[in-house]
């Protein structure tokens, strides 16, 4: 069986008994997949066409609560359904689960059968169809950190959180030994990602205690936004059957490296064969349009952070000398700068975006960095010399947004986004950004009960 399957594939798939299980799943706002199991004979020959699901699933929180103040949906509206249309070129087997094929869907208007203008991956296509309307094809990769424990979810919860048996007990970046131990989860997840047509590339030890990184390699930008859905839910699932869990959280300690999800892109010809990033002879071997795109990424680097960093807790992250950036510049291959140049003559140079945390949405962070980009070519950007340093310390250089207020309300004045976005769209993920403030600010937590119990 091929990685990934045509619909004809499929079909003999179900007849033969191969597969017996269809999964149709779209991504929501929180980036996860969401949707049904079909019996293999019922989607073959009905539920290919369409399914249906709840729309308060792109106006809910992470904890599935619906939030009001939404315009797409409400109980005033009634909480009606979308249109779940699986994306028949999406079809793959899940290797890690017996005899079941998965087909992401995109989300649609109920009456119209259009992409919803607010749903995550209608969002990123539309940004891709403003490449394909200049002749251009992004490729996109995206680096997936996160932490792996030797304990099951449930117990997990059961110490609250607190005093987790990490995969290994100390930091094992790149360190071979310390991922031989942790080799049996990894390999899983390796090899059942492979066979969902993920094209992994490897794993490493990240710089925390059973931090481990995940590196696929690139594809056109929508696929490689699936890909990075369909990764995460991949390795929690494999995670869970093999008794541990994983945490893709911006930071679960504060005394610990933090997860990252770096961003790498480039433009390329519609047909995927012609850089139009690199120039042999120019500075730095960088297109006039590379130096553009970049310059639109490090403008609007404040008003896109949201996308990057959309919770509470990933601004937790951003901290001095912890290999998280903080400051708004590009260098050439230095980690403590935001953009970090690689690939520097050859085909394969890429601006590396390293804002985002592994909690991001992929399809609204790729939707972002492509419009922040265009708005560069747009205006013909001229781009800065890169710096040269150690950028946690530099006064001078524009910071990354310090909390999610900051980025919240720099997100909703961004006439940028509303243009390339649409004003409707921007309202409806501000309003996300709000209720997450909102949750967290009415919460009284373990550290203020530490603090002032008894203190204040």
């Amino acid at each position: 069986m091929s990685a990934m399957m045509t619909f004809e594939e499929l079909k003999r798939a179900v007849a033969a008994g191969e597969i017996d299980t269809v999964l149709a799943a779209a991504v929501d706002m929180q980036g996860r997949l969401i949707g049904k199991r079909f019996i293999g004979s019922y989607f073959v020959e009905s539920a290919h066409g369409e399914t249906h699901g709840c729309n308060y699933l792109l106006a809910n929180d992470i904890d599935m609560e619906p939030v009001p103040g939404y315009k797409a949906a409400s109980w005033t509206k009634g909480y009606g359904d979308f249109v779940l249309k699986p994306d028949l070129a999406t079809i793959r087997p899940l290797p890690w689960l017996e005899k079941t094929a998965l087909v992401i869907c995109d989300i649609q208007d109920h009456a119209t059968h259009g992409d919803l203008p607010h749903s995550p991956r209608g969002i990123l296509k539309r940004q891709a169809a403003r490449l394909r309307e200049r002749g251009w094809l992004a490729y996109f990769a995206s680096e997936l950190e996160f932490y792996l424990f030797e304990e099951t979810y449930r117990s997990a919860r059961e110490k609250n959180w607190r005093d987790l048996d990490t995969a290994s007990p100390y930091i094992e970046d790149y360190v071979i030994h310390l991922t031989t131990k942790e080799e049996a989860v990894m390999r899983a997840i390796r090899n059942g990602l492979h066979g969902a047509g993920i094209a992994v590339e490897n794993s490493k030890g990240e710089w925390g205690p059973g931090q481990e990184e995940i590196n696929v390699r690139y594809a056109e930008v929508l696929e490689m936004a699936d890909r990075h859905a369909i990764l995460k839910t991949g390795c929690r699932d494999i995670a869970t059957a093999m008794g541990k869990s994983v945490t893709f959280m911006a930071k679960y300690d504060y005394a610990l490296a933090g997860n990252s999800s770096h961003i790498h892109n480039s433009l390329w010809s519609a047909d995927g064969e012609t850089p139009l990033f690199f120039d042999k002879s120019a500075r730095h071997t960088m297109t006039p349009l590379m130096r553009a795109w970049v310059a639109g990424q490090l403008k609007y680097a404040r008003e896109i952070t949201w996308f990057l960093a959309p919770y509470i807790n990933s601004y937790k992250r951003f901290q001095v000398g912890t290999f998280a950036p903080t400051k708004i510049v590009w260098s050439r291959d230095n980690r403590t700068a935001g953009f970090r140049l690689c690939g520097e003559g050859t085909k394969g140079i890429r601006i590396e975006c390293r804002i985002g945390g592994a909690d991001l949405n992929p399809h609204l962070a790729f939707a972002a960095l492509i419009a922040a980009g265009l708005a560069g070519v747009e205006e013909n950007l001229d781009l800065a010399d890169p710096f040269e340093g150690d950028a946690y310390h530099s006064a001078r250089l524009k910071e990354i947004p310090k909390t999610l207020r900051e980025a919240t309300e720099t997100m909703a004045k961004s006439k940028m986004l509303k243009r390339a976005l649409g004003e409707e769209v921007i309202e409806h993920y501000v309003h996300t950004a709000r209720w997450e403030q909102l949750e967290y600010d009415r919460r009284v937590t373990d550290w203020e009960l530490h603090r002032g119990f008894e203190r204040y």
